[in-house]
């Protein structure tokens, strides 16, 4: 008889589908991927209307800032990727 042959059971239990999840393990609310690409989008449009209107919009008074308001939307967008299950 052969080693394989030998060992035939088995020695680590199935997985209980009824186990209770925990916070870290749940899965994310609907809401979060529409929100997370939205504000990825936002911020990309953000910037686009920025540079599509010669710097006079989307708020004038801040000028080259706008840039970084876009940018910072994008990031937190890309930041709520980091949580995505």
């Amino acid at each position: 008889m052969s080693a394989m042959a030998k060992d035939t059971k088995r020695t680590s239990k199935p997985a209980d589908p009824r186990e209770t999840r925990t916070a870290a393990d749940a899965p994310n609310p609907v809401w979060f991927k529409p929100v997370m690409f939205g504000f990825m989008l936002i911020g990309l449009a953000w910037i686009v209307v920025f540079y599509v209107s010669q710097s006079t919009l989307p708020v004038p008074s801040i000028g080259s800032w706008n840039i970084l308001v876009g940018f910072g939307i994008m990031f937190i967008g890309f930041l709520m990727t980091t949580r995505w299950r």
